[in-house]
């Protein structure tokens, strides 16, 4: 087996972009066996043998969150050949605290300084020849985003490996090095020696999981014991902290020596922080720059190339060819009856041919295929704010918010991952240490409009609105006011009572993004969507056509001209449609592709595409807009109920398959997608009958449906602004009584 390098590093040290350099095209990615953490692997460029294995993001290897069980779990089970420690060089210290650990494990440790072109432009200097000295081992200066040395700390990683030679270890104040030697004793001098350190740290610290692996006897632990509580009185403090502390005062000690600044006033990073992060000036700013997202994804630009696309490929491409293609495939008309002969004797299509390709599949799939470069536009943009860091504080301010209705701020990261696609969003919640608030981020997560949902949100704001950008940004703002309104309401009741874990997170400096990593990112989102399309929604929109050709009524036939009916697909349509019509969109179409959503978000733009009148997939502005025509009667509110209730309701398969992955259980599973189905209902039914007393049109029955749905609001404010009873307040003030 070849050289296995393990690329460990803090949350946003720049350890993908390397990752990404190191390995080109060569990488594999999976999950971490048992788990659902993302597992990526490369084979090093111009290397036969050696392969790179990127760790989940992690501040420490304590066992306090999924990443850092994984990580650990494959540092001490796995054993990979050496370590590539990324380090952020504007944050030396904060990172330098990941090291001291790597270097206890006993596996050989490379050490990369990322981001030093920053560091030299803010005028700083690390000297790295002293810090080497200090910690024992080889450190390099790189820059991941300009390719600067990354190649000649991989080649003294793979050296590294072949030495293997560790670092030395660094020592704590007396009495805890006293501990130290008395457990590696009494307790682990069976094991490898490079790891003995590493164990007797763990056990000082009382780490469960450590002891619950090396499951020593009771009379062992009481001697370990009387050790580390003599500790604890000397120093005046629990273990965990105490070794948090030492590893503190080694860092502080070797980073006075080896790092000065130039000063200590504001970055360029801080001055900007100063603005978007402000108290007052966070959200504004955050609600223009979605604002100027879907501008330009959904209205101007990505409106542009949908109208491009739809002109060139889907509009004169499918009123030409396909017939065309399809008489020089079937040159034998009696095979299968695929073609026939007309009374001159030239040949042509057979009808249900003809329209199954034409209006079933280049106008299902015509219909969210041309939505692509808007998705690709949208994609775009997002990547380019998470590389450059804005979308870290983001998280950061949404923690402020999420935190006074009892969220925690580590649930808008699965959110944030969400407006991609809602499964690995989804997914992303096994972050989150406490069950409660994963179970909570489950749940409100598919409230987020991913990239499936989005040509929803376009097809509607295109047909009913003009195109207005305004819309797409209220679809996103509506996710996450329902976000909000679930996580105040539910925190309010038993299973999910209680304070949210602490978010801790590290700003990254802000940086011009990088183009390789921008187009990276974009290119796997949209090849993703384009999958779906070539995938899911084809085999939808052959059974669509399948369902609206045939029909039951006079015998089961064929629709044609002659022979009319009640398609199969309107029969099914028109018995549920009935549920739908409080909430403004009760045709059978709608109800139809609201159903078949569930199997992939996009068919919603799929159904209308095949069952659409217009014919071909054509998907220009002024046809959008005879669709919010053909299917809303041009009712602008009832387009709109009807992107919100798709936005807010069950999402679609793959992403249900993900929530009961993740519950792992039956009954939270329903819960989950029973309460977003409920909860899409209610809100969809408030809006459209208290918005419908405000569209000039007056029916007798509106006082009545309108009564029910203020009846509803102060519901779900009730709930919303009741006193918490599970709150340690009340609580307390029960129990006293």
């Amino acid at each position: 087996m070849g050289v296995r390098i393990a690329l460990a590093g803090n949350p946003n040290c720049g350890k993908t972009t390397l990752f990404n350099v190191l390995t080109g095209s060569n990488q594999r990615v999976g999950n971490w066996p048992g788990v659902t953490v993302e597992k990526k692997e490369g084979r090093l460029k111009n290397s036969q043998d050696a392969v790179i294995v990127d760790l989940p993001g992690i501040y420490s290897l304590s066992p306090y969150t999924l990443e850092e069980v994984v990580a650990r779990n494959y540092l001490i089970g796995e054993r990979p050949d050496v370590i590539l420690n990324i380090v952020d060089g504007t944050n030396l210290e904060r990172n330098l605290y990941l090291t001291t650990q790597l270097i206890e494990i006993g596996i050989p440790v490379v050490i990369a300084i990322n981001m030093m072109d920053i560091v030299r432009k803010n005028g700083d200097k690390i000297d790295i020849r002293q810090l080497s000295a200090d910690i024992g081992c080889d450190i390099f200066e790189i820059s991941a985003l300009k390719g600067d040395g990354i190649w000649e700390a991989a080649e003294a990683a793979v050296k590294a490996a072949e030495g293997k030679k560790s670092a030395h270890s660094y020592y704590f104040s007396g009495c805890v090095e006293h501990a130290i030697a008395h457990i590696e004793e009494a307790a682990v001098h069976d094991l490898p020696e490079e790891q003995q350190r590493w164990y007797a740290i763990k056990i000082f610290e009382r780490d469960s999981k450590v002891l619950e692996e090396l499951d020593l006897p009771e009379e062992k632990l009481r001697h370990i014991e009387k050790d580390i509580v003599a500790a604890e009185g000397e120093l005046d403090d629990d273990a965990e902290s105490i070794i948090t502390n030492e590893r503190y005062v080694y860092i502080t000690g070797i980073t006075k020596k080896s790092y000065k600044r130039k000063n200590n006033g504001l970055t360029v990073t801080d001055k900007i922080d100063r603005i978007v992060t402000n108290r007052w000036l966070a959200l504004p700013i955050f609600a223009a720059v979605m604002f100027l997202v879907y501008f330009l994804s959904i209205g101007s630009v990505g409106s542009f190339t949908v109208t491009f696309m739809n002109d060139a490929l889907f509009g004169s491409f499918a009123e030409t060819y396909p017939g065309t293609f399809m008489e020089g495939w079937y040159s034998i008309p009696e095979l299968l009856d695929l073609a026939l002969l007309n009374e001159d004797g030239s040949l042509r299509v057979a009808d249900w041919l003809y329209s199954l390709i034409q209006d079933g599949i280049v106008g299902g799939v015509g219909a969210v295929l041309g939505f692509v470069p808007q998705m690709f536009v949208l994609f775009l943009l997002l990547s380019l704010l998470e590389d450059c860091g804005y979308m870290a504080r983001v998280a950061f301010i949404m923690d402020k918010i999420f935190r006074k209705f009892g969220l925690s701020g580590k649930s808008f990261i699965p959110m944030l991952i969400a407006t991609g696609c809602g499964v690995p969003g989804i997914m992303a919640s096994r972050t989150i240490e406490q069950d409660r608030d994963r179970k909570m981020t489950v749940i409100t997560t598919g409230f987020m409009p991913c990239g499936a949902k989005m040509p929803i949100v376009s097809l509607i704001a295109g047909a009913l609105f003009g195109g207005s950008a305004l819309v797409a940004t209220s679809a996103y703002f509506i996710g996450v006011a329902a976000v909000i309104v679930t996580g105040i309401i539910l925190k309010k009741t038993k299973p999910f009572a209680g304070d949210p874990a602490p978010f801790v997170m590290e700003l990254p400096a802000y940086h011009a993004p990088v183009a390789g990593n921008i187009f990276r990112a974009t290119w796997e989102r949209g090849w993703s969507f384009i999958k779906r399309a070539g995938t899911v929604i084809f085999a939808a929109s052959v059974i669509i056509w399948v369902l609206n050709s045939l029909s039951f009524e006079g015998g089961f036939h064929y629709i044609t001209e002659d022979f009319g009916g009640a398609s199969i697909l309107a029969m099914i349509g028109g018995a549920i449609s009935w549920l739908f019509i409080p909430l403004g969109f009760g045709t059978w179409q709608a109800a139809v592709a609201t159903i078949l959503g569930l199997m992939a978000k996009e068919e919603v733009v799929g159904v209308f595409g095949a069952l659409s009148t217009l014919g071909g997939g054509e998907l220009t502005l002024s046809t959008m807009e005879l669709y919010g025509i053909e299917f809303f009667g041009g009712n602008a509110l009832a387009g709109f109920s009807f992107m919100m209730f798709n936005l807010l309701c069950a999402p679609c398969f793959s992403a249900m398959g993900a929530i009961k992955r993740e519950m792992n259980n039956g009954k939270w599973t329903a819960f989950a997608i029973g309460y977003m189905c409920v909860f899409a209902y209610i809100a969809s039914f408030c809006v459209y009958q208290i918005g419908s007393l405000f569209d000039g049109v007056f029916y007798w029955y509106e006082p009545i449906t309108s009564a029910i749905a203020f009846l509803i609001m102060g519901v779900v404010a009730y709930l919303m602004f009741r006193k918490n009873p599970y709150s340690e307040n009340e609580l307390t003030v029960k129990t006293s009584k």
